[in-house]
């Protein structure tokens, strides 16, 4: 079977090698990492975002990927460590004023050099192509080399001025080990923030509580001093009337001055001294009272019918 016609078949041919490891062409990696976003795998635009990783990312894309909830959403790997968009952090870049883009190039005669990158460094003028380590800070978005922040050393946003830790400068594109080392930040970041949220919510309770325990106690305080003119009111309400002699000498004999004896009758306010507009309010008046004649032989709710 084979080799007919007088046809050698050659070594490689007959015996299979181990396959050949492909190598990955590092120009390509480097434009795909700076130039693409690592989320849609399409080109980076303004908005322009990046992770506590240090991945670059368009702002709609990371948007829509929080805002889906379907299924495909478990596939994207690059983003599953952003739970909410206060996870990234916006990017404010710095335009590179040699860069054409698809200007230059528009009957497609020109070769497209992929090492000139659309953004630099403000402070040493590097471009961001992947060629040299850029990195950006958490507190303000600023983007710049790291060849620039060890020569100028400060506390300080060379951009902005504001103050930043070593904890806030973030690696772009960095590699295993700087990823695994801004990963181990991230969650010591995040667990730090949840036991603050923790450590508020109690003595946010206790604030709630103290208020309403200082309302209590004031309230009996309050009750016992009043207004002079409002206790006078009260007592005089409270009194009827001047009581006879006869009771205050039984009162003061049977050494209960202040309640009355029990054989003592109630004054109707007939006999009291009150005006007549006064006793016209109760029911015992004569003006109340009615005939027969003008009562009706029903009964109803009110309490004029006897």
């Amino acid at each position: 079977m084979g080799c007919d016609g007088g046809t050698i078949p050659k070594r490689h041919e007959l015996v299979k090698g181990p396959k050949k490891v492909e190598k990955v062409d590092k120009d390509a990696e480097l434009v795909a990492l700076w130039n693409y976003c690592a989320l849609s795998q399409e080109i980076l635009r303004r908005p322009i975002v990046a992770c506590e990783l240090g991945r670059l990312y368009n702002k709609d894309a990371v948007i829509e990927f929080l805002l889906d909830k379907s299924s495909e959403k478990a596939l994207a790997k690059a983003a599953s460590h952003i739970k909410n968009i206060k996870n990234v952090t916006e990017l404010r870049l710095s335009d590179n004023p040699a860069w054409e883009g698809d200007k230059g190039n528009t009957k497609g005669d020109k070769h497209d050099d992929l090492q000139r990158a659309r953004f630099i460094c403000p402070v040493v003028g590097l471009e961001m192509n992947g060629r040299h380590r850029f990195c950006f800070l958490r507190c303000c978005g600023c983007v710049f080399s790291e060849r620039a922040l060890k020569e100028i050393r400060a506390e300080v946003c060379h951009t902005c001025g504001a103050a930043f830790q070593e904890d806030d400068v973030i690696v772009l594109n960095g590699s295993k080990a700087d990823v695994d080392t801004l990963r181990s930040r991230m969650e010591e970041r995040r667990l730090r923030a949840k036991l603050g949220k923790k450590a508020k919510k109690p003595k946010a309770a206790e604030s709630v509580s103290h208020p309403a325990a200082g309302e209590e106690s004031a309230g009996p305080s309050g009750m016992n001093t009043g207004k002079p003119e409002a206790s006078s009111l009260d007592s005089r309400e409270k009194k009827v009337g001047p009581a006879p002699r006869s009771t205050a000498a039984s009162g003061s004999s049977s050494g209960k001055a202040g309640k009355p004896p029990c054989g003592a009758t109630k004054r109707s306010i007939a006999q009291s001294e009150e005006s007549e507009a006064y006793k016209s309010l109760f029911t015992t008046h004569s003006s109340a009272k009615r005939s027969k004649e003008e009562s009706a032989h029903w009964v109803t709710h009110t309490s004029y019918c006897f």
